[in-house]
């Protein structure tokens, strides 16, 4: 009788138990050559986040993602794009995003300060439209209300990281090891969103930061850059720079990355459609031929 109870005991916490890693799975309609890829509405940071959707399907992609304090659109310029947008304003971004067919992967790069109601409300916006989960660079004293919230909302927090900055020794996140060393022992949803621009620009190479990173990249801002460990190297369309943008692509399907790829095109920053879209052509044609 004790035996048959154990069975039954079991049984109940392997069906009720939450599933480790069950966030959001971006649907394979919203990717090219197996990747998901869009761009970062930071690309068109002078247009509206209206226009930057345009623009983000004009190029191919077929992501997008949101980061705070963009205006919604030109007909209502005193909407913004943000964790404290009203239902109303959420509604107007999901028509949008489903008239373009793009899937609105991440929302970031957002302040995550050890305060529940201020990061709740990142969570609850990302949730509400549909994401997979949101970037940061987050206060290292939050990482413990940060994974209760990640598992509560069920998304995933990818940690970014900016250039190295010599003259502040406090800003960590530009290095690989460091973010490793926050993620590594924490729910599987919280990891890194390797900037690979950055990490260029901090003089790091990209595949070796994934490679520091494996199991724990997220999602990714793919950038080619034009020089090597300078901290005013700027974007360039993939495979014209040094960034080894097919290494980069190889390493991630090595790790079996289910994460997006998000185009953030910093350089010719009024008429990077062009640019963005040779980007995302670049992708395809990579992944497809191989």
């Amino acid at each position: 009788m004790r035996f048959t109870h154990s069975i039954a005991l079991a049984t109940a916490i392997l069906f009720t138990a939450p599933r480790a890693q069950a966030e959001v799975q971006i649907p394979d309609e919203y990717k090219i050559g197996g990747f998901a890829i869009g761009c970062q509405a930071y690309t068109f940071n002078k247009f509206t986040a209206f226009e930057a959707m345009e623009k983000t399907a004009a190029a191919g992609g077929r992501t997008i993602e949101f980061y705070p304090g963009q205006t919604l659109s030109k007909e209502e310029p005193t909407l913004k794009v943000d964790h404290n947008a009203s239902d109303e304003t959420i509604e107007k971004l999901k028509a949008k995003i489903k008239k373009h067919n793009l899937f609105a992967a991440n929302y970031g790069v957002v302040g995550l300060p050890n305060n529940e109601a201020e990061c709740r409300k990142v969570f609850e916006f990302a949730k509400k439209l549909g994401m997979r989960g949101v970037t940061s660079e987050p206060s290292p004293d939050a990482m413990d209300l940060i994974e209760k919230l990640v598992k509560e909302y069920d998304l995933t927090m990818g940690i970014h990281n900016h250039p190295r900055q010599p003259k502040n020794p406090n800003y960590k996140v530009w290095d690989p090891n460091y973010v490793l060393s926050l993620v590594k022992d924490r729910d599987r949803r919280i990891g890194s969103c390797a900037d690979i621009g950055h990490f260029v620009r901090s003089g790091i190479k990209a595949v070796d930061a994934l490679k520091i990173l494996e199991g724990r990249v997220l999602s990714s801002h793919l950038k080619d850059l034009n020089q090597f460990g300078e901290p005013h190297g700027h974007d360039v369309p993939f495979g014209t720079g040094i960034s080894d943008i097919p290494a980069v692509l190889n390493e991630l399907k090595r790790q079996n990355f289910a994460g997006h790829l998000s185009i953030e095109y910093e350089h010719n920053l009024d008429h990077n459609d062009i640019d963005a879209a040779q980007c995302i052509g670049f992708v395809r044609g990579y992944t497809t031929k191989k």
